[in-house]
């Protein structure tokens, strides 16, 4: 069993809780979505998070059977959440909205099952602010590539600089990146496919720059992790490392490759905040100022609604800025 069910299981039926109608149902929903829908651990860790909470706030309510969720506790629930503070700050709207779609998700299960509740198309969202996207210009995304020819030991130089080729070139998202292996990878051809979000497999392809980057770092490896990227411990050489076998070189983590973009946008003298997605988004924004058609952009992303990548047209628009260009008589 997924160790996520494991632990709310654990929880719920310790000998002291007293598992009411509510906790069951919530229990069987989250075991549905990996079982029948195939949900990433993410994604359930994210489901038990808020409806936990929710299932918690309805128990301080008296509320323990579905039948009895109305309306009106929802709208407590929505109070509730947006007085609350996490890290000494208020929830994002955005964030009250992600427990309110998995409440709705919730709802409609139990009316799959024909259990009485409230109905789930009764919840509405609320309208979040346009969500402001963050991009490096061309030259931003130069002068980063260029501050990895400042790292000293070339095992990492040349993985710092094939990583961050290969984010810019395919628009990976982090977890796609970090879970790369040798195999799944055809820098000849140039291109390949990847399991992104909901399972959904999509092609991405490598620039000649990637290409070259990678290869590059691919000869100088001499050892036999599968994955793509790994760790280059600076106090011993690859070598040093590969004679141990008990001794294992773990891929990149995440977080790993959030530092290292870090440190180059500080090497590069970048000012604005970047991040892995940063690059995503410089993608993005690129594909579509050189004239890809919006719906090319959503497939090369992964994107699985177009409202998605409606994210990035209005950095974008260069027919706006031809007809401004046009009609705009500058000359007074």
């Amino acid at each position: 069993m997924n160790w996520i069910l494991t632990s709310v299981r654990m929880t719920i039926l310790m000998p002291e809780t007293k598992i009411t109608k509510l906790d069951r149902y919530y229990i069987q929903f989250l075991e549905y979505m990996e079982i029948e829908r195939n949900r990433s651990k993410l994604t359930l860790r994210n489901y038990d998070h808020y409806l936990k909470r929710f299932v918690e706030f309805c128990k301080s309510q008296g509320v323990t059977d579905p039948e009895d969720v109305d309306l009106e506790l929802v709208r407590s629930f929505r109070l509730y959440l947006n007085r609350l503070t996490e890290k000494n700050k208020s929830l994002k709207i955005i964030t009250q909205n992600y427990h309110l779609i998995a409440i709705r998700s919730f709802l409609k299960y139990l009316a799959r099952r024909d259990i009485k509740s409230l109905a789930a198309e009764k919840i509405e969202l609320p309208k979040t602010p346009s969500r402001s996207v963050s991009f490096l210009e061309v030259d931003e995304v130069e002068r980063l590539l260029d501050a990895t020819n400042q790292e000293k030991d070339k095992l990492t130089r040349l993985r710092d600089r094939a990583i961050l080729e290969l984010l810019f070139s395919t628009g990976l998202r982090i977890s796609e990146l970090v879970s790369l292996k040798k195999d799944q990878v055809n820098i000849k051809r140039g291109e390949f496919s990847v399991r992104g979000k909901g399972d959904k497999m999509r092609l991405v392809f490598l620039s000649d720059r990637a290409k070259n980057a990678l290869e590059a770092y691919a000869k100088a490896r001499t050892d036999n992790s599968k994955a793509i990227f790994i760790r280059h411990d600076s106090k011993e050489s690859v070598e040093q490392q590969m004679k141990s076998l008990d001794k294992p070189m773990p891929g990149l983590t995440p977080r790993t490759v959030q530092r290292l973009i870090i440190k180059y946008q500080l090497l590069a003298g970048i000012t604005k905040s970047i991040s892995p997605h940063t690059l995503r988004h410089s993608f993005a924004t690129d594909m579509l100022a050189n004239g890809a058609d919006l719906r090319s952009v959503q497939e090369l992303l992964g994107h699985a609604s177009i409202s998605t990548t409606q994210i990035y047209t209005h950095l974008t628009n260069k027919r706006l800025r031809d007809i401004y260009d046009k009609f705009h008589n500058q000359k007074h």
